[in-house]
């Protein structure tokens, strides 16, 4: 029993080595090949270093910040009585 899970862990451990530096090609010209470029696009809005993205971010939850917490800390209207008690209008801030 030990046998088989060391050969399914050996197994898995080359099979996951294969995997991560196989770049599609079976038999490489050069040992460049063996592992594929990345292509990382950093200027595009949503990219993490993109500084048009981290401004837009920014100024994004800063506004979404700001709104809940004019929403939540607001005063409410309060209404306005006359000299029988009943309301006439609201008056907001």
């Amino acid at each position: 029993m030990a046998i088989h899970r060391t050969a399914t862990f050996v197994l898995a451990i080359g099979t996951g080595t294969f995997a991560l530096f196989w770049s599609g090609v079976f038999l490489p010209e050069r040992p460049a090949d063996l592992v594929s470029q990345a292509e990382a696009r950093i200027g595009r809005p949503l990219t993490p270093i993109s500084y048009a993205g981290v401004a837009r971010r920014t100024t994004r939850r800063a506004v979404y910040a700001g709104a809940a917490a004019a929403t939540y800390y607001a005063p409410a209207c309060v209404p306005v009585r006359d000299a029988y008690g009943n309301i006439i209008s609201y008056r907001c801030p």
